[in-house]
């Protein structure tokens, strides 16, 4: 039976199916629903209806009521961010079509009968509300009510979503345009090139509570409403100062009340303002010459120089060199190209700083590195070269 959009199915039309389908009419139940496809006309948009995927911490936030938001520039996948997580989305094939229909009922609200469940004991099928043995069998009496259902889009596909690292980049990129050099240097400043916190915040594709220790990593103040990245020049304005203490201190354990330097931090800033794009270095000459830059107390340690510089003990000439993982590509194989254009081989410690950002909470940097690079065990430590 071929029916229109406009036809409304009767009792008997479902009854006419139920025996030409052959189904046993004492296991269906009083109301029947009747399923109408999407009208393609005017003023029926189904386009804007997309199905998704969460995870319970989605779910959690979305049932509280929690900010969801989905960020992307023109050239950059989309991500959808909570409060405290970043998604990627992809877009995947669904093998059988899934109907969305409205108001749709289950087998329960379809009968005026008690189901019979499991934990009755008894018979888990469906009751007919009229069961008697010398009945015509051809007489279908149980389906005495039909309901139109609607279906509001055909599902083909669907958006699933993979936790990721936050993705920091821009942050540094867009505020190294307005390096901040002090009050008597802000009339230099082009004022059209300056985020305030949400701008900035709405622009990163990472969640809130990951776009404020972004900020930290990378030094990023606010000043005058605007965010901003540090230099330590002249007459140090309040907002500077007060920005660089979060930044850099921590409270005291010993101490309460009182604050006490981030030392990694401390010494990791004076590493990288002498450790030059381009420019190599003996390492004991490097590693006197950041003990002396440092503050008195503080101790220089080759675990401060993590994403920010290599040390290369390999050559006839041990060395260490500025490779600051800001400055890499985004794209991985881009990033790796690079990594082993600098140094051939790599051991976990060493190139770990620089691909954990493509690393998921189910995909490790040791998966990656499995993937895209070839390994070798040199003096009993696993290296890491190129493929090609």
């Amino acid at each position: 039976m071929i029916y229109s959009q406009d036809y409304a199915r009767s009792i008997d039309d479902v009854r006419t199916i139920v025996q030409h389908a052959k189904l046993d009419h004492k296991n269906l139940t009083n109301t029947a629903q009747a399923i109408y496809y999407p009208r393609s006309e005017e003023g029926h948009d189904i386009g804007n209806i997309k199905l998704l995927e969460v995870d319970e911490h989605i779910l959690e936030e979305i049932k509280k009521g929690s900010e969801i938001c989905f960020k992307g520039a023109l050239n950059e996948k989309v991500v959808l961010c909570t409060e405290s997580r970043t998604y990627e989305m992809k877009e995947a094939e669904i093998s059988n079509s899934l109907l969305l229909v409205k108001g749709l009922k289950l087998a329960q609200a379809t009968s005026r009968s008690p189901i019979k469940s499991p934990k009755g004991g008894v018979n888990t099928s469906m009751d007919s509300s009229i069961e008697e043995e010398q009945e015509d069998p051809d007489k279908i009496d149980t389906i005495d009510e039909v309901e139109r259902k609607d279906v509001v889009k055909i599902f083909h596909d669907y958006f699933e979503l993979r936790q990721v690292k936050p993705k920091y980049r821009k942050i540094i990129d867009l505020l190294r345009l307005t390096r901040y050099a002090g009050p008597e240097n802000e009339h230099l400043i082009d004022r059209s090139l300056l985020f305030r916190f949400k701008q900035l915040l709405d622009t990163v594709q990472c969640s809130k509570d990951e776009f404020h220790e972004g900020l930290k990593k990378y030094r990023a103040i606010e000043v005058d409403d605007h965010v901003t990245l540090e230099a330590m020049q002249g007459i140090i304005p309040f907002e500077v100062v007060d920005g660089m203490f979060n930044v850099y201190t921590t409270p005291s354990e010993r101490m309460p009340g009182r604050f006490q330097y981030r030392e990694d931090l401390v010494c990791a800033m004076f590493a990288e303002k002498i450790l030059q794009h381009g420019l190599k270095f003996h390492i004991d000459e490097f590693l006197v010459t950041w003990q002396e830059a440092l503050p008195e107390g503080f101790e220089a340690n080759e675990q401060y120089l993590r994403g920010i510089g290599i040390i290369d003990r390999e050559g006839s000439v041990p060395c260490v060199r500025g490779l600051n993982e800001a400055d890499l590509p985004m794209n991985l194989l881009g990033r790796l190209d690079m990594l082993f254009r600098t140094k051939e081989r790599w051991n976990l410690e060493q190139i770990e700083p620089y691909i954990e950002c493509f690393a998921t909470p189910t995909v490790g940097v040791t998966s990656i590195l499995a993937k895209y690079t070839r390994s070798l065990v040199v003096k009993g430590v696993r290296m890491y070269v190129s493929k090609h």
